[in-house]
């Protein structure tokens, strides 16, 4: 067996057919492609839209962690929805890449403590801000979507109401 080590620039410039190559290899290293392809998305069932005032908390809850806050915040963009009732699908390789992380193991981890987050805000151990498919796919509600866009334009109207530019740093 030969181990080869890719820098995050490099998965990210490679052609289309590596990455996608590169993300499945990930994908069942995690153990996420073990399940039957027919069936349904595994946690699509128990998620939960969170309202723009539970994005808020769950966002007090993490933001002491820089990668989760970036994580969290991949959500405000827009995802690919799909099935009935309908999710929205975010590529965990995108998500990878978009909060400047090193392997997607972080990225799960950032997932987990927003989910714990999440159903501590809810008061339901069973609630789940997102779940995962067979593909790599991170999946939330598409109301969830909606409240984290949702705090993200506030927090910048904020900013400028405040007299700041959104993009300096705080003094």
């Amino acid at each position: 067996m030969i181990g080869i080590t890719l820098t995050s620039d490099q998965i990210r410039n490679a052609p289309a057919p590596v990455r996608q190559w590169i993300e499945q290899q990930v994908i069942s290293s995690l153990g996420l492609a073990a399940q039957s392809a027919s069936a349904p998305p595994p946690q699509a069932a128990h998620l939960v839209a969170c309202s723009e005032e539970e994005a808020t908390k769950v966002l007090a809850r993490i933001q002491g962690v820089l990668p989760a806050v970036h994580v969290y915040f991949e959500f405000g963009r827009p995802g690919v929805s799909y099935g009935q009732p309908p999710v929205m699908a975010f590529r965990l390789i995108d998500i990878l890449h978009h909060a400047s992380l090193d392997n997607v193991g972080e990225v799960m981890e950032c997932l987990d403590m927003i989910n714990q987050a999440f159903a501590k805000v809810r008061n339901d151990p069973s609630a789940r801000f997102c779940g995962f498919d067979n593909e790599g796919h991170c999946l939330i509600a598409p109301e969830t979507q909606q409240s984290i866009a949702a705090l993200w334009r506030s927090m910048i109207a904020s900013q400028r109401a405040a007299g700041g530019s959104p993009f300096a740093p705080a003094a």
